[in-house]
């Protein structure tokens, strides 16, 4: 596989290279981030449905927030921004 197969994004300041056609979900699992908001009462969300039924899975997107991150396919360049980053 060459470079031009690969998609980079950044996550959190971290850059994540995953392959084209992946969502920005599946690259934070991937990426080991697990916990992308928390709720009203502060426990941990993430990605549960993978089809944008459910809403766990919003992140901030190239400043964009409450973006649900199993529906935006990633694209290089891409900033994401999550509730640990947020936390920090």
């Amino acid at each position: 596989m060459t470079d031009t197969w690969i998609v980079t994004i950044v996550a959190d300041g971290r850059e994540l290279r995953v392959a084209p056609g992946t969502s920005v979900a599946a690259a934070l699992l991937g990426a080991g981030i697990t916990t992308v908001r928390r709720s009203v009462t502060g426990e941990p969300r993430g990605p549960l449905c993978g089809m944008g039924v459910c809403f766990e899975c919003r992140v901030t997107i190239d400043d964009v927030p409450y973006q649900r991150a199993c529906l935006v396919t990633a694209k290089n360049g891409l900033r994401v921004t999550t509730a640990q980053q947020d936390a920090s």
